[in-house]
């Protein structure tokens, strides 16, 4: 419904629209039910308007609407941490050009979700492995070692014995590591690893390498780059976990976000992508599959260059100011981790989406085709996005040469 892309404060149901249940009662229509319900999260106003058509008068009505919005369910001690990010534009993480801080390391670090799909991903591929070998498992990317503990709770688990390498570039996280490794009794099982995983040369093969640079849009945090880089530690036939991930797109509508960005009055801010958590927007169409990586990458030469073309029918009138990026990614298996709305999973708040936006708004009519493409550059010390627009308009193409976005390497 395209009025949830709106900043809509105010919700005016007319008393002639509610029916009669069997107790005399007014009441509402299935649809009408949902229509209501879905504006809760927003904490509008709710106003019954109109002449009273059930005995009690307009209190009768206002009861419904309290009772409706008994249903709806509160935000729990899981929606928490997104409350204060909702439709708050930030600029994607850069792990590699910089070091993270402490307290991005701390918010990550509490999504539980995310590290146990990890450590189910892990366990899976340990039994894989002969039960009497030890297993060669490295960490690219270790942080301040979530992913380490994930493992060797997975070899318990297993019954199988692993050797760690816990390789990390930020300095301060590797202070964090030394100590988690003497406080937790690690022991020669884990080796610490004070350097960045592209010019780091390993002592033996791997045969699991793990990490976790996905990003919002999947490679936006450059892990295409990177396991490429690092495959070079794996034995033939070795386990990449994640072992493939695909980005998707959907267009939407969203004037809050449109505006927030309007608000730097400048044109690199609308050649940026931005990682929020979508909250005031309506999807225009259900999204649609747009890059792949697979890792390990047996490509010779390996190009990590992407574009791709994407039609979508448009499911309503609206103005379109935008799209947003998801991913779904596959560690090992069966074992996902996804922000994809179709498979997204429960619980996990590490990534919130991505928002490509238009430079100027785009009216689309209902059964419209909209057209959007997206190419993914690599240069030799960036990779950036650029996205344009052909139907049913066309839009100027966005971040052409990355002048406004890039990642760096």
């Amino acid at each position: 419904m395209k009025w949830l892309g709106e900043p809509v404060k105010v919700l005016i149901i007319p008393t002639s629209i509610f029916l009669t249940n069997d107790s005399g009662y007014p009441t509402l229509s299935k649809k009408h039910q949902r229509v209501v319900s879905s504006f809760f999260k927003y904490r509008v106003q709710v106003v019954v308007k109109g002449h009273p058509r059930h005995t009690g008068g307009l209190k009768t009505y206002q009861a419904y609407v309290r009772f409706l919005l008994s249903k709806f369910p509160p935000f729990t001690e899981d929606d928490e941490p997104e409350v204060p990010y909702l439709d708050y534009l930030q600029a994607p993480l850069q792990p590699l050009m910089d070091n993270l801080e402490s307290q991005t390391y701390e918010t990550f670090e509490r999504d539980d979700t995310k590290y146990w799909q990890y450590q189910q991903a892990v366990y899976k591929a340990l039994q894989q492995k002969p039960e009497n070998s030890t297993t060669v498992l490295m960490v690219v990317g270790a942080g301040r070692g979530p992913l380490v503990r994930a493992s060797l709770k997975a070899s318990v688990d297993a019954k199988r014995k692993i050797r760690v390498y816990a390789v990390e570039k930020n300095p301060n996280a590797v202070i964090t590591l030394k100590n988690m490794k003497v406080s937790l009794n690690w022991g020669d099982q884990v080796t610490i690893v004070d350097s960045d995983m592209r010019v780091w040369e390993a002592p033996e093969k791997a045969d699991i390498l793990v990490s976790e640079l996905l990003g919002s849009f999947g490679d936006n945090e450059l892990s295409p780059e990177c396991l490429d880089g690092a495959q070079r530690f794996l034995k033939e036939g070795g386990i990449s976990i994640p072992s493939a991930y695909t980005s998707y797109v959907a267009p939407i509508t969203s004037s809050k976000l449109w505006n927030e960005v309007k608000t730097y009055k400048d044109l690199a801010h609308f050649e940026t992508a931005y990682v929020v958590k979508l909250h005031n927007v309506a999807l225009l169409a259900p999204p649609a599959p747009c890059f792949t990586f697979v890792h390990p990458n047996n490509e010779k030469p390996i190009d990590n260059s992407r574009y791709l073309s994407l039609q979508f029918t448009s499911t309503t009138n609206a103005t379109m100011h935008g799209f947003a990026g998801y991913f779904d990614a596959t560690l090992f298996d069966d074992v996902h981790i996804s922000t994809y709305p179709k498979t997204a999973t429960e619980g996990m708040f590490s990534w919130f989406p991505i928002y490509f936006p238009l430079r100027e708004p785009m009216y689309v009519p209902k059964g419209s085709t909209v057209e959007v493409h997206f190419w993914r550059c690599c240069g030799r010390t960036k990779v950036w996005y650029e996205w344009t627009v052909t139907s049913p308009d066309n839009a100027p193409i966005h971040n052409p040469n990355g002048r406004s976005y890039w990642i760096g390497l």
